[in-house]
């Protein structure tokens, strides 16, 4: 049974200019493109004052089967969105900074922003996508039954008791 689906989507980030003595710009995300266009990463796309667009080039935004909850969720806000999540360092961009992850899950993108020193934010969905992400979801959607854990009773008796002759003190 197929377990995920993948798109490429290309990768828009902005770098704005800061006014502070420890740094002069950073990087936020700013947009996923449902069609990934041909050119070449780090292309500057738009700009205005104190904030560059550049394209960031492509990456895989996959869904799971699994994750189905996840995504319904996100959609249901009205207004949904993909998170993406940026580092530093040399990418084929060559501007410092590199796109490594795109994903539908809010539950995801909160996990990579609680870690390291890695940039996440959430833009919007494009419509293209969020229909694709639509469909994933009828196909592969699954309602799971919640169980509630029932306790057992103390066993008193053997609390009185105390250790077995097999614990040391």
């Amino acid at each position: 049974m197929q377990t995920s689906e993948a798109i490429a989507v290309g990768i828009v980030a902005e770098r704005r200019k800061l006014d502070s003595p420890w740094a002069d710009h950073d990087w936020r995300p700013y947009a996923v493109l449902p069609e990934a266009p041909d050119i070449e990463p780090g292309s500057p796309i738009g700009a205005e004052p104190g904030r560059e667009r550049f394209y960031m080039g492509r990456l895989e935004l996959r869904l799971h089967r699994k994750e189905t909850e996840s995504y319904r969720l996100n959609l249901a806000t009205g207004e949904p969105r993909l998170y993406i999540a940026l580092r530093g360092g040399d990418g084929p961009c060559g501007l410092g900074v590199r796109a490594f992850l795109v994903t539908a899950a809010p539950d995801e993108g909160q996990a990579w922003a609680e870690v390291g020193d890695d940039v996440v934010d959430g833009v919007a969905m494009p419509a293209a996508v969020a229909a694709w992400v639509a469909d994933f979801i009828a196909r592969f959607h699954v309602v799971e039954p919640k169980y509630k854990r029932q306790r057992k009773p103390a066993n008193l008796e053997a609390f009185a008791r105390g250790p077995g002759p097999d614990v040391k003190r």
